[in-house]
């Protein structure tokens, strides 16, 4: 018997080590020590790549360090947000936006603790890592709820993270920011005020992307393996808080276990994670409607983003009945209302 045990041992031993030698080898990009790329952490630790028979190197890089590595070859994809993804395209069309994996971060104006209204920021000053980045595209959607344009306040470049913007508002170089969570609870601790929250804004869409470069994607199922790693990450996320959690900290020791356990209830209740991830056309339309270049905004408008956006992968998949397979049949419903909301 033992002789058979090692026998069969020796066997799995080299299929696997057969199948890890036919792994491909890709680099991604995350631009965000963020909710926003925690499908990948457990795409990563979860086994997920390797499952779609890939070897992933996770790496951190602010904007626009994905965007030169994806279009030098030297990543494969990055989860970008649809406004980024949408500006790095329009300017150079080898760029592909194949689906949209995640709704919007619970992102909070955050604020000088004499502060008690979006309104009062009139003429203040509001801490961004870079002009036209996520955050600031953020900002400009919830001051104009209080009917405050961009030149109504002052912009604060403070260079790359949140730990970067929410300093400045500690510091009292700025009187307010746009913080995820868990960044922000430690300023509400602290006393500073929430203000709004993004997550709460039915009409600001803030949704991210898995962009590729076109030529690394064609003719391939590279994209399809990889959005199918993603989905299955997300099925583990709602599944399994503990295993979630583990992922997130081992990836983001500066954060706490209590605050991403507080971050998961978060994002769970609000299903923070696409399961079909369908690039949808009002997420679109709202980019085009609050151009963060006011310059290019008529050229935008006019675009053909038939040419960068592509749901015939979520397409194939639905078709497939993958996603009801992988979720349950209880997703159908789901999936029927984002395929007649995705951009066509």
């Amino acid at each position: 018997m033992n002789r058979i045990l090692k026998l069969a041992l020796l066997c799995a031993l080299i299929v696997q080590a057969a199948w890890a030698q036919q792994r491909q080898k890709v680099t991604i990009i995350f631009p965000t020590r963020a909710s926003q790329t925690w499908p990948l952490y457990i795409a990563k630790e979860g086994g997920y790549y390797e499952k779609y028979g890939f070897d992933v190197d996770l790496v951190f890089g602010v904007h626009p360090t994905a965007i030169a590595a994806i279009v030098s070859d030297q990543a494969l994809m990055s989860p970008y947000t649809l406004e980024q993804s949408m500006q790095a395209a329009f300017r150079d069309g080898s760029f592909i936006m194949l689906g949209e994996p995640y709704k919007k971060s619970s992102f909070a104006m955050m604020a000088a603790k004499n502060i008690t209204s979006i309104a009062a920021l009139k003429g203040k000053r509001i801490a961004v890592s870079q002009l036209a980045d996520a955050p600031y595209n953020y900002a400009v959607g919830l001051l104009a709820r209080a009917k405050l344009t961009p030149r109504d306040v002052q912009w604060i470049p403070v260079g790359a993270g949140a730990g970067a913007r929410a300093a400045a508002v500690e510091s009292g170089r700025a009187e307010a920011t746009m913080l995820t969570a868990p960044e922000y609870y430690k300023l509400e601790g602290e006393g500073y005020k929430n203000l709004a929250n993004i997550a709460d804004a039915e009409d600001i869409y803030a949704p991210s992307m898995y962009l590729f470069k076109k030529s690394a994607v064609a003719n391939n199922d590279l994209a399809e393996r990889m959005i199918k790693a993603h989905a299955e990450a997300t099925k583990s996320f709602y599944d399994d808080k503990k295993f979630a959690v583990d992922a997130y900290v081992k990836w983001d020791p500066s954060q706490t276990r209590a605050d991403i356990e507080r971050v998961w209830d978060e994002y769970s209740k609000m299903g923070a994670y696409e399961r079909v991830p369908y690039i949808l056309a009002p997420a679109v339309k709202y980019v085009l409607d609050h151009p963060a270049d006011a310059q290019s905004a008529a050229a935008m408008r006019a675009y053909d983003w038939h040419k960068v956006i592509d749901n015939r992968i979520v397409d194939k998949l639905v078709k497939e009945k993958y996603f009801e397979t992988l979720f349950g049949p209880g997703i159908k419903s789901e999936q029927d209302r984002k395929s007649k909301q995705a951009y066509r």
